[in-house]
């Protein structure tokens, strides 16, 4: 199902969650407004038939958040952290300890797979975000290599999101600003819908006066860092059933930072930044109204990036380019064959090329590479019975690696990702689910191939010697195998309607996974080796290896809204180590998130948000601990429906209101402390 006719669905939805009458002054009895996952699937369904732990925000869940990166946009929903630290720009997936690449992250349907050494994979202003859906687990039997650790499905604003009822065009521009770094966040949005034609242009910035502060009020140095999104989508749509849509976007981001932008500033290392990224995607939708057999979505995808980075000290000059071009072509069909089966199935290609120099050589720190993958996958749900449906899926993915230096050998492997899973229904109200999976990751370029320097600093090793040159070098490794991991999961899922009033609302879930790793790709940095002491250099080194491990865990989530107040809990409990014993570094810290919230008119919100993480002690040899925090957050809205201001939302609210210096494990910097945040918005 194409984009707009799924918007038209959640319109539906969103109306029939809406109090009747004069609002919520009144008790209203409404039907039960059904969730659904789309893109993070590859199909619409609700959530209560899905065999997967998934959570969805979009709309205002995510409008009040005025978010200014994508850690307090969605690193608190269950089983997720967003690494990097403060620095949106180094921002990273962590889903139950699958990190970086080991999760899928898509925009608009298409794959974002560039990391590089803590460089950031978010390139898009939250602003432009209208719905994000996460999926935890492995989702390799859709989504091929990445998915071991889950899906992160990201989708902008369309018209048909903006548009208040009988209009045509419409126009929405906002302001925001944050007093600490004192960040000015304005963006502007144009659309319109003319029947077979709609279109949508935004451009948003974000604007830094000075560095972030931390709770002990102390610069976060080199956090400043301006950016610029601009993003323009056509539509059109030749017949009821077909939608031709074209998205081209543009990022850009500038200023002065580490090159590891969750690391301190360094008067040596520190480079003046430049990214780019341009986007570009192509998709056609048909589903035909009559036809059980076809639902067709055809994506053609690219994005290209460039990072320079001048080093402040010598004027180093390094050059990094990524590009990605992706095709895919999915089907739904639905059938009997005594049973009720419904099938999604289709086609995946995908290729990846990447470039590095320094100082117009080339650097083998990112050395020039290109990775190639083609995948065909089958899903199949068969409902043996009114409330039980059985799912079965399998992938086939053939993938190479080819780097261009004749010392290292290329790489190319198959993989087969298959699912079963069950999902059953004792009463509408009431799911119950599993799922066993088969997942994978293959290595990326710059864990196969990395070479040359990876840092240098100055160490204090004492008399005689007094200070010496530490430099850490990478050391490749094309023999390293993709990771391979068997998931379990348990879960369940209520949802009603009139549970203790007539206007009231309630969800909750809670599931258990297990994911047994074999050959997880980690990271080993060594040294200093101090053998060499007497030249006035050391040396140490940084690799990747394959080790086997297992993670599991519980999470939990209940969400219950009457109207005048409501009120959610997240509960993330993640567990993890290598099977020898020794302690993964990725696992996240034990967390609550408690929301609770109050509405006095049906123009006003009130609420407030408060995060617990315990301590994480299970960490690798050497590695620092993570620190138990606290958290609150408080949050408002004004939503005038009369008079000269109808049409603006007017928001404040205080990120970590108590002023916590705090850190977010595995993060290397603390977060932001007190933070006074206010926007308005204004449609017309």
């Amino acid at each position: 199902m194409g984009k707009k006719m799924r918007r038209a669905v959640c319109a539906t939805v969103t109306l029939s969650m809406l109090p009747t009458g004069s609002g919520l002054a009144q008790e209203a009895v409404f039907e039960l407004p059904p969730l659904t996952i789309g893109t993070a699937l590859r199909d619409d369904r609700d959530i209560l038939d899905t065999p997967v732990a998934g959570t969805v925000r979009q709309g205002e869940e995510l409008e009040r958040r005025q978010a200014d990166t994508y850690q307090e946009l969605i690193g608190d929903i269950p089983g997720v952290v967003i690494e990097g630290g403060p620095r949106g720009i180094s921002q990273e997936p962590n889903i139950r300890g699958f990190q970086d690449e080991q999760v899928v992250l898509r925009l608009d349907g298409g794959r974002l797979n560039f990391n590089q050494a803590h460089r950031g994979r978010f390139f898009f202003d939250p602003d432009i975000v209208q719905r994000v859906e996460v999926v935890r687990g492995g989702g390799s039997t859709l989504f091929g290599s990445g998915a071991i650790g889950g899906v992160i499905a990201v989708e902008t604003k369309d018209a048909a999101d903006l548009l208040d009822p009988g209009q045509t065009t419409g126009a929405r521009l906002r302001f925001g600003f944050s007093d600490n770094g004192r960040v000015a966040s304005p963006t502007a949005t144009v659309y319109g819908d003319w029947g077979r034609f709609d279109a949508l242009g935004f451009l948003g910035a974000r604007e830094f006066g000075e560095a972030l502060a931390d709770g002990n009020g102390n610069d976060i140095l080199r956090s400043e860092v301006d950016s610029l999104n601009g993003l323009l989508t056509l539509g059109f749509e030749p017949a009821p059933d077909q939608r031709f849509e074209l998205a081209l976007s543009y990022y850009d981001d500038e200023g002065i930072t580490p090159p590891n932008a969750n690391a301190a500033s360094t008067a040596t290392g520190d480079v003046e930044r430049e990214a780019e990224v341009l986007t570009g995607r192509l998709s056609w939708d048909w589903a035909p109204e009559n036809s059980d057999v076809l639902d067709l979505s055809v994506l053609l995808y690219g994005n290209r990036l460039e990072i320079g980075e001048d080093r402040l000290s010598d004027g180093r000059r390094d050059n990094t380019e990524y590009d990605t071009v992706g095709f895919e072509v999915v089907n739904r069909s639905a059938f009997d064959i005594g049973i009720p089966v419904s099938l999604v199935y289709g086609l995946e290609a995908f290729r990846d090329t990447q470039t590095g120099t320094r100082d117009g050589s080339a650097r083998p720190q990112f050395p020039d590479a290109e990775a190639d993958t083609i995948g065909a996958f089958v899903e199949a749900t068969f409902a043996v019975a009114p409330r039980l449906d059985l799912i079965a899926g399998v992938r086939f993915d053939d993938y190479s690696r080819d780097v261009d230096d004749p010392a290292l050998a290329d790489v190319s492997e198959e993989f087969v990702s298959p699912r079963i899973g069950f999902s059953f229904r004792p009463d509408p109200r009431w799911q119950l689910y599993g799922n066993v999976a088969r997942a994978y990751r293959a290595p990326s370029l710059t864990e196969l191939f990395n070479d040359g320097e990876h840092f240098a600093d100055d160490i204090n090793v004492g008399p005689p010697f007094g200070s010496v040159r530490f430099i850490n070098n990478f050391v490749p490794n094309p023999d390293l195998k993709e990771e391979k991991s068997t998931q379990a999961e348990l879960g369940m899922r209520f949802d009603q309607a009139g549970v203790f009033r007539d206007s009231d609302t309630l969800r909750l879930s809670a599931n258990a996974y297990y994911a047994e790793v074999d050959d997880f790709i980690d990271s080993v940095v060594s040294g200093p080796d101090f053998s060499t002491v007497a030249t006035g250099t050391v040396f140490g080194t940084t690799t990747t290896r394959n080790v086997d491990a297992e993670l599991y865990g519980l999470e939990a989530e209940v969400d219950y809204d009457a109207g005048r107040w409501f009120g959610g809990l997240g509960l993330s409990l993640p567990r993890g180590k290598q099977t020898n014993g020794e302690a993964l570094g990725s696992i996240p810290q034990e967390r609550l998130v408690a929301t609770l919230g109050f509405r006095p008119t049906d123009e006003t919100e009130l609420g407030l948000r408060a995060t617990f993480a315990s301590e994480q002690e299970d960490v690798p040899a050497g590695a620092t601990t993570g620190q138990s925090y606290s958290v609150l957050d408080v949050f408002g809205s004004w939503s005038p429906e009369k008079g000269p201001l109808a049409g603006s939302v007017w928001r404040a609210g205080v990120d970590n209101l108590l002023d916590e210096q705090y850190t977010i494990y595995p993060n290397d910097l603390p977060q932001a402390g007190r933070t006074l945040k206010v926007s308005v918005s204004y449609k017309f």
